[in-house]
C-alpha cells in the first residue's frame, strides 16, 4: 500500500499532509515554518524517514483564470528540490481552492486550530492527486 506525503508549499510555511492510495485518503500532519525563505529542509528529512513515502504531492499554484498563479514557480521549484534531496517522485496537482476549503473545514469543527490550515490544505491536495 504505497503512501505519499502531500504538501501545501508557502513562502512562509509548508503545509504536509500523509496519505495512502488503497483508501485515496490523507491526514493533516504538520505545518512547518520556513527558515529565512527557505524550507526546513531537517525537519522534512524527518518526516520522510518517519513515514517513507513512495511519493510526494506538491500544489500547484493556479488562478481560477487557469493561469499560474505568481507564487507557481517558488512552488516549482520546491518540488525540484524535494526530488534532487530524496530522489522519489514528486508529482504537481493543481490546488486551487483547497487553502479556502481547508478554511472552511477548520472553521466548522468545534476545536478551531486556525494553526492547521495548511496542514489541511496539503490533506485536500494529496486527495486530489489520489482521486485524479
Amino acid at each position: 500500500m504505497p503512501t505519499l506525503l502531500g504538501f501545501d508549499y508557502g513562502t512562509h510555511k509548508i503545509g504536509i499532509a500523509v496519505g495512502q492510495t488503497l483508501t485515496g485518503t490523507a491526514n493533516p500532519l504538520c505545518t512547518l515554518a520556513n527558515l529565512k525563505f527557505k524550507p526546513d529542509w531537517t525537519r522534512i528529512e524527518k518526516l520522510i524517514q518517519e513515514w517513507r513515502p513512495d511519493a510526494l504531492i506538491v500544489g500547484h499554484p493556479f488562478e481560477m483564470t487557469d493561469r499560474e498563479a505568481n507564487h507557481a514557480a517558488a512552488a516549482k521549484k520546491f518540488s525540484r528540490q524535494l526530488h534532487g534531496r530524496f530522489t522519489l517522485p514528486v508529482h504537481l496537482v493543481d490546488e486551487r481552492l483547497t487553502t479556502r476549503e481547508a478554511w472552511s473545514q477548520i472553521t466548522d469543527e468545534a476545536n478551531k486550530d486556525l494553526t492547521k490550515v495548511d496542514a489541511y490544505a496539503a490533506k485536500l491536495i494529496l486527495e486530489t492527486w489520489l482521486t485524479g
